[in-house]
Parts: structure tokens; sequence; C-alpha cells
């Protein structure tokens, strides 16, 4: 099919601003893990607290992403962008001016609650401007993108933050969400029929119709009920779950702390691993998509992923260079990951493929708003101090919840990069 200018032109555009949004959804995601010397020096927390302060930022996602993927199906990803963007730039604001640890929290809360759409909305826009055939590809080329907005996250904020101060950054964060905000209300559209022009689907473009009103409960239970949703959710669950708590939060902490690392190397490190992560999923995505199977990349990668907590259960004192190739293994190993979100959309109803998607996607955040504090408790309570064996033991526990995930991986379906629902369904 022949795309015209202003087709290529209009999801290009919405493409963009989508993937600015989930830039910055990436970026609030790991920012504790950088500025976390900081925030204890400004508030004089423990790692109990410092785990709860960078866990709030999950559980108001993770109790999102159910209601964003109905939203972005029954009202659209527009409305939904638009009004989550605007959260989240009064959230960053929030956590810039917060007096205390309280108004810090409630900033934190606000961000997650706001980014949480993020997602699931574009995913919605590349279901209805792309074809099925691309969206791994443009999955994975999103998943680049808003890793580089962690890779900012890490050692750049680190040294901004040791420039000018950390409230700063959160306060330009906070202005460009809303600046974002206002482009999306602008200059997206849900679908290429809002535009007059022809889906890139034909007859077959259900992935971007609104559901009919006060039918979303049914499409709910549709994609809940279906069996093989829910290894993609579990999957999600033990490993994005393992790969956030530590990249987010605990990975610079362990190095310093328990390693000896000065806090340039340990966000170095964390850098390394978020590119991995980030040119892995764009590299599976389109792998996937060329080879017209997931489950070869998503399997060989997972196990990767799993390999690559060895270094950090036993607490070896590994030459730089090592540590950081550990570091890259680990961000290409959960970048297999990625392909759930495309196997979620390809067994359900296209009609749903926000629901599924979003469905999928609790599992991870879920996990890390979990995972966060209770390695914050081992490190206070199970070895009584920041030391070597306590992050060893922390790490274990990771590890294990990392095994489960590997294990649910291994039982999704494959579906050829191609819907497969109605097959399975007849």
């Amino acid at each position: 099919m022949e795309l015209s200018a202003r087709y290529r032109r209009l999801r290009w555009t919405a493409y963009a601003l989508g993937a600015l949004a989930f830039i910055l959804s990436f970026f609030h995601r790991v920012a504790p893990g950088a500025i976390a010397a900081d925030l204890r020096g400004t508030f004089d927390t423990s790692a109990t607290v410092l785990g709860f302060i960078a866990a709030l930022y999950f559980y108001p996602y993770a109790a999102m992403q159910l209601p964003s993927g109905v939203l972005a199906d029954s009202i659209g990803p527009r409305k939904l962008f638009t009004a989550g963007s605007i959260v989240a730039g009064a959230g960053s604001l929030l956590f810039a001016f917060a007096p205390s640890v309280a108004w810090l929290l409630a900033g934190r809360a606000l961000v997650g609650l706001g980014v949480a759409v993020a997602f699931i909305s574009v995913l919605k826009l590349i279901a209805s401007w792309y074809s099925e055939r691309e969206f791994g590809t443009w999955v994975g080329v999103l998943m680049m993108l808003g890793n580089l907005g962690a890779v900012l996250a890490a050692y750049p904020l680190a040294w901004v933050a040791q420039q000018v101060s950390w409230r700063a950054v959160f306060a330009v964060a906070g202005c460009i969400s809303l600046g974002t905000a206002l482009c999306i209300w602008l200059w997206v559209r849900d679908h290429p029929r809002e535009a007059g022009l022809p889906s890139v689907h034909g007859t077959e473009g259900r992935a971007g119709d609104p559901l009919p009103p006060g039918s979303w409960w049914r499409g709910l239970a549709e994609v809940a009920a279906n069996r093989d949703t829910w290894p993609g959710f579990f999957m999600h669950l033990g490993m994005i779950g393992s790969y956030l708590t530590f990249s987010g939060l605990w990975a610079v902490p362990y190095l310093t702390d328990g390693l000896g690392h000065t806090r340039t190397s340990a966000t170095l490190h964390v850098t390394v691993m978020i590119l991995g992560f980030a040119f892995g999923s764009l590299a599976v995505g389109t792998l996937s998509d060329r080879m017209g199977r997931r489950l070869p990349l998503l399997r060989a990668l997972s196990l990767l992923y799993l390999a690559a907590w060895l270094p950090w259960v036993m607490g070896w004192q590994l030459p730089v260079a090592a540590s950081i190739a550990a570091f890259a293994a680990m961000g290409i190993g959960i970048s297999g990951a990625s392909l759930a979100w495309a196997l979620a959309k390809e067994l359900n109803p296209p009609a749903l493929s926000g629901t599924a998607t979003s469905l999928v996607n609790t599992g991870g955040f879920l996990g890390t708003a979990l995972f966060q504090p209770l390695v914050g408790w081992v490190l206070d309570h199970f070895r009584a101090g920041a030391t070597l064996e306590a992050y060893r033991s922390a790490a274990a526990v990771l590890t294990a919840i990392a095994l489960l995930g590997v294990l649910a991986g291994f039982r999704i379906r494959e579906t050829g990069c191609r819907n497969v629902y109605a097959a399975r369904s007849a």
C-alpha cells in the first residue's frame, strides 16, 4: 500500500511525541539510583525508606496499566496521553520542590500515575498507524529510545546533580512533560481515519477502532480469560521486576557500598546495562519481524539474563572491564522480554491490543513495586548493614525471582509474528 506524505507525517508525529513522553517515563523510572546519595543526604533516609521513595513510582504505574489499556481501547490514546503528561509534569515539579519526604513521595506517586499511560498509548498508536509486520520493529525502536531516557538518569544525572542540583533537573523534566501534553493534544490523531486517511490495515484496521461504549469490561474479561495472556504477565513480573529493581535503585549502591566502586564507575556500569537493553530491544524486535518468529530470541536472551546474575550473587571482585561486560550482558538479555508485548497483541483480539499489552505490562511494574522495598528490607535487616554479604543476599533473592520469570517465558506460545487469536479460538 502506497502511503501518502500526509499519512507518513502524521504517524511520525504521533510516534515522535509518544517516544518523547516514553523517554521521560524511563528517566523518572531509574533516576533515584543515580541520586540515591543526594536523597539520603537531603532527607536523612534509611535504605528501606529510600526503597519506598523509588518504588512509589511503580505502585500507581502498576495499578494504572489495566485502566490504561482499557482507556486506550475506549477513549483513545490522544486524550489519555495528554492527561497523563499533565499529571506527570505536575508530579515532577512537586518532586523538585519537595520540602520533606512526604511531599517527595507525593510527587513520585503523581509522576508514576502520569507516565503510566505512555507505553500503552504508544503501543496503541503503533497498532493503528503501522502494519502487523512492523509492530515488533517499532516497539524495539521505542524501547531503544526509552532506554536512552534511562541512560540520562544514570551517569549524566549523577554528573549534573553534582554541578547544579537534582531539584533543578526534575523541574526541567516537569516543564518538558507539560509542553509535550500540549503538543500531543494539538497534533496527534488516534487513527488514520480521524485525519480522513485510509488505514494501513485496509479492512482489518480493527486495532485502532475504539470499543463500543460500555463494552470495556467484556474486553478485559476476554483478555484475562485467555490463558495465553498470563505467561507474558509472569515473565515480566519476574524478569522486568528484578531488572528494574536492580537498575533503577540498587545497582549503584551495590557497586559502591558492596564492592568499593566510585559513584562515577557505578553509574557507568548502569549506563552500559541500559544501553544493552536499548540496542538489544531494537535488534530483537527487528530480527523477530524478519525471522517471522518470536520465541527463539525470547528464550535465548532470557537465559543470558539469568546467567548474568551469577557474578552479583557470588559477590565477585571482577576487573572493571569484566564487570562492565557482565552488566552489558544483563541489559542485552533483558531485551528478550520486550517481545512479550508483541506476543500479547498477537495472542488476543486486535481490538483489544491495548488491554492485552497493558495486562502483560502490569507484571513488570507490580514486581518492581514489591521488590524494591524488599531489597531495602534485606539490606536493613537480613544482614544488618550495607555490606557485600547483604547485597549478595539481595541479589540471590532477585535471581530466584528472575528464574521464575524465565520459566514463565518458556510457556509463551509462538505466533509467527501475526495475530493468531481467531485461529486458536476456532
